[in-house]
């Protein structure tokens, strides 16, 4: 990773690696906007980074980004189909943005990967409830519902 410096562009001083600690620190600290931009900057610099590209689909999330936080975890499924976070982050973003019987489907995988992962098995035990709510209801499995 290159480093640069804080005059080009409005790019912070440091190494990538230095970037990639203070966004992770951001997002301890509950600022997860800031540590999306600086991660956003930060794969134009190491685009192939799964670290980073975890990272910031996490930031996405936290930041209620819910859209672009689902296609981040989506590349991250697409090339590393064995990441039980990977897979509980797709269904968590899907989850928040209605999509129930694909967060179910990503939920699902992330639990029988990681059956240790007390949070995996509750989120997809609610997805489930859900859907079963609505199918019980005669309501449709997707999307917001009119009241």
């Amino acid at each position: 990773m290159e480093e640069r410096s804080g005059s080009d562009e409005g790019w912070p001083e440091g190494s990538a690696y230095d970037w990639y600690r203070r966004a992770e620190s951001l997002l301890s600290q509950g600022n997860p906007a800031a540590a999306a931009v600086l991660l956003e900057r930060l794969r134009v610099t190491d685009p192939d980074s799964l670290t980073i590209l975890e990272a910031w689909a996490r930031a996405l999330f936290d930041s209620r980004r819910y859209d672009q936080a689902a296609e981040a975890f989506t590349q991250l499924v697409e090339r590393q189909p064995d990441s039980d976070y990977a897979h509980y982050g797709l269904g968590l973003s899907l989850w928040r943005l209605q999509r129930f019987p694909l967060a179910r489907d990503h939920l699902a995988m992330a639990a029988v990967m990681r059956p240790d992962r007390a949070e995996y098995g509750s989120a997809l035990g609610q997805v489930t409830a859900t859907l079963r709510a609505r199918r019980e209801a005669g309501l449709p499995a997707e999307g917001p519902v009119d009241p």
